[in-house]
C-alpha cells in the first residue's frame, strides 16, 4: 500500500484542484446509498448526474455475505482487491469518495478503504450537493468505463466486531468496568429508546445493553444550497467533541480522545456508524471498532437482550 496518508476531509475546491493535477492519480467514487424504504435509486441517479470522471461504488455489491442476509458487510480481502481493480484503482491512487446526501454513506466507504490500509483516501465533505452549490461542473452523459488495474491482496485491520464480541462486551457496565469497550449507537434517539419503529419491517427497536446513544447527525451541520436542496458537512472538531461529551460524559470522552478507552460504533446496519468513526478520527481517536451487522443483525437474533 502507499505510505501517503491523505486528509480525511476535502472541500470541493480542493478536490477540483486535485483532479487537474498530474502529481498523483486520482479516482473519484460516488458511494451513495439509500435506506431500504427509500424510493430513490443511487445507481440511476449517478448515471444521470455525477462529478466528471467519477465511477460508482456499490457498497451492497462490494461486500461479504451475511448469515442473516444483512447487506453491505465488510468485504474480504480478495473482494476488495477485485473491486479496486475493476474501478481502476491502484495502491498509489488517491481515492476521493462522495455521496449525494452530503455526508451519509461516504464515511462508511472511507472506513472500508482505510481498514484495508489504503490511507490515500478522503471524502468530499458536503458531497455532490456542495460541489454543485459551489458552481463546479457535473457530467450528465454516459460515464466512461474505468481502466482495469492490478491491486495486491491487502491485509485487514482487526477493527470489525462480531455478534459474540458485542454480547460479551454488553455484560459489563462501562462505568464500572474500565476495560470494556464503549458502544456508540448512531441511530436516531427514538429508535434507541424503543419509542420509534425501525425502518426494517418486523425488527424490534431498542438498544444493546450498556450502549450509548449518539445519533450520527450530531456530528454534522446542515446547509441549504442555492437550489433549495439540503446537505450536510462535518462540524468542526470542538463541536464534535461536545456532542461526544453530551453522549458519554466529559470524563469518558476525555479517556476516549486520549486513547485510554476503546470505542465501537454501531447503527442500523453498519452504514452511519461510519459517520461516528470518521468524526472520532477527526478528534484523533484511533481505537474505534465497528459492529458491522449493527442493530439489524443484533435484533434479528432471538437470543439477544434488548433494552428499551
Amino acid at each position: 500500500m502507499s505510505s501517503v496518508v491523505a486528509p480525511l476531509l476535502l472541500s470541493p475546491k480542493q478536490v477540483n484542484g486535485l483532479t487537474k493535477s498530474n502529481s498523483t492519480p486520482v479516482s473519484l467514487l460516488d458511494s451513495t446509498w439509500f435506506m431500504p424504504n427509500s424510493p430513490r435509486n443511487a445507481k440511476q441517479e449517478f448515471l444521470g448526474k455525477r462529478i466528471p470522471g467519477s465511477h460508482f461504488l456499490d457498497l451492497d455489491d462490494v461486500a461479504s455475505s451475511h448469515e442473516l442476509g444483512v447487506k453491505h458487510m465488510m468485504p474480504d480481502q480478495q473482494t476488495f482487491a477485485q473491486a479496486c481493480e475493476k474501478l481502476g484503482i491502484s495502491p498509489s491512487t488517491h481515492v476521493i469518495i462522495y455521496d449525494s446526501h452530503g455526508v451519509f454513506s461516504s464515511p462508511r466507504a472511507l472506513f472500508m478503504f482505510r481498514t484495508f490500509g489504503h490511507n490515500n483516501t478522503s471524502i468530499l465533505d458536503g458531497g455532490l450537493p456542495r460541489w454543485v452549490d459551489e458552481g463546479l461542473p457535473v457530467e450528465t452523459t454516459a460515464p466512461s468505463d474505468p481502466q482495469p488495474t492490478t491491486y495486491p491482496i491487502p491485509e485487514l485491520k482487526e477493527v470489525i466486531r462480531s455478534y459474540d464480541q458485542i454480547v460479551s462486551n454488553s455484560q459489563y457496565d462501562p462505568s464500572i468496568n474500565s476495560t470494556s469497550e464503549i458502544v456508540l449507537d448512531a441511530r436516531p434517539k427514538g429508535r434507541f429508546t424503543g419509542n420509534d419503529p425501525e425502518p426494517r419491517p418486523g425488527l424490534s427497536s431498542g438498544h444493546i445493553p450498556h450502549s450509548f446513544s449518539l445519533t450520527f447527525n450530531l456530528f454534522l451541520q446542515k446547509h441549504k444550497a442555492k437550489d433549495g436542496q439540503e446537505y450536510c458537512t462535518f462540524l468542526p472538531p470542538p463541536e464534535i467533541r461536545k456532542a461526544l461529551e453530551n453522549a458519554v460524559g466529559s470524563a469518558e470522552a476525555e479517556k476516549i480522545i486520549q486513547g485510554e478507552r476503546p470505542v465501537v460504533a454501531s447503527c442500523g446496519s453498519g452504514m452511519t456508524a461510519g459517520v461516528l468513526w470518521l468524526g472520532l478520527q477527526l478528534l484523533g481517536v484511533d481505537r474505534v471498532g465497528l459492529y458491522d451487522e449493527s442493530w439489524t443483525g443484533y435484533a434479528m437474533r432471538p437470543s439477544s437482550k434488548i433494552q428499551k
